[in-house]
């Protein structure tokens, strides 16, 4: 698991001191609050985006990986946190071919040998199985109780909390939050300030 923090506090005062002392203690937190809402939810999309690319998983895996926490209603701080370690090759557009699954990690095609996803490796007639629900396997040796041969889930080496901070995602975080925070410091005083 990993967060990431926003913290910009000695910017907003130098810009934004004497608009924050005319706005008061309740509405500066306020005024600064929306804005780290708004600015971080815009950052942590930028981030899923980037980690599209980075790391080969689909947005909507990432999504639901990278989430923001503590965010009340007059939290003065915005945190993303990530999880999913070591991601399984399922989640990598993983497709069976005849040397074993061919997925892409990282976004990056490679064949992983003598792995499989179908059932029937005896004969030609290979089948889906509905119950592996797409996963990859590899033969782990041995055999069950039952006397069939013992398989494991083959996983990429991917960890979501390390991508998120490193690369484009961490750069397109950075980035937005340079870019975007201390205009919506501002919007967000003017909406508060009696003109």
């Amino acid at each position: 698991m990993a967060t990431v923090t926003i913290s910009f506090a000695d910017q907003i005062l130098a810009r934004y001191g004497q608009q924050i002392a005319a706005a008061g203690n309740g509405g500066a937190r306020k005024a600064l609050s929306r804005a780290l809402r708004h600015t971080g939810r815009k950052a942590k999309t930028q981030v899923a985006r980037a980690l599209v690319g980075q790391t080969g998983l689909k947005y909507g895996t990432l999504h639901k990986a990278v989430r923001e926490i503590n965010i009340g209603a007059n939290a003065l701080s915005y945190e993303l946190m990530a999880r999913g370690g070591n991601v399984r090759l399922k989640y990598f557009k993983a497709r069976e071919t005849r040397p074993g699954v061919s997925a892409a990690p990282w976004n990056k095609r490679k064949v992983f040998t003598g792995t499989f996803m179908k059932a029937g490796w005896w004969h030609s007639g290979r089948v889906d199985k509905p119950n592996w629900n797409g996963q990859v396997f590899r033969r782990a040796g041995g055999t069950t109780k039952n006397g069939k041969a013992k398989f494991e889930v083959v996983r990429s080496g991917l960890y979501i909390p390390d991508e998120m901070l490193s690369g484009a995602s961490l750069a397109s975080w950075h980035s937005l939050l340079q870019t975007d925070l201390l205009p919506r410091v501002g919007h967000e005083l003017l909406r508060i300030l009696p003109r």
